[in-house]
């Protein structure tokens, strides 16, 4: 296996949240939050995060497996202009591999699967204040409305990826 830092850009629902689960995971060592742009019809920026990882301790394939259960990869709501159901790219080789993963995945779903893959192009980190939002205090209401439900299914689903140190309520999370 590559022992490498890759990564990987996410986008999908609100990028405190999405920033939040992919902190909590083994094998990534970074997490920057805010937002991305592609090219083409997704030229506009929209909320996400871009994920360093080493591929020795996650797999590519897990990533985007957490990810479209993490946020509402069947939802073709009307915000996803500021929350696009993305996967952004770095490589050729990353794009066929994502493509590949969403439609293995698709079976899971009951419903079809929007998320799609674009390019990477540009990014723009959120201002400092929002960063690490919930690791900064994970005791606010949103935390709580909205982070804590993705924890929790992140702890029940995909156990063995968690890191629980790097949950600081994790006991609290599954109660």
């Amino acid at each position: 296996m590559d022992s490498r830092l890759n990564k990987i850009a996410l986008g999908g629902g609100c990028h405190w949240c999405t920033e939040a689960v992919f902190q909590s995971l083994k094998g990534v060592e970074k997490v920057e939050q805010g937002y991305v742009a592609s090219v083409g019809e997704q030229r506009s920026f929209s909320e996400a995060v871009i994920v360093h990882f080493r591929a020795s301790n996650i797999l590519l394939k897990t990533l985007i497996e957490i990810h479209l259960y993490t946020h509402k990869s069947m939802s073709n709501h009307m915000m996803r202009d500021k929350y696009r159901s993305a996967i952004y790219v770095f490589s050729e080789v990353q794009k066929q591999e994502a493509e590949r993963f969403i439609s293995q995945f698709q079976k899971d779903f009951e419903n079809k699967l929007i998320t799609q893959v674009y390019p990477f192009y540009a990014f723009k980190a959120s201002r400092e204040a929002i960063q690490n939002y919930y690791q900064k205090d994970p005791e606010k209401p949103f935390c709580k409305t909205f982070i804590d439900p993705k924890l929790r299914l992140l702890l029940e689903k995909f156990s063995s990826e968690v890191d629980q140190t790097k949950i600081k309520r994790s006991k609290t999370i599954l109660r």
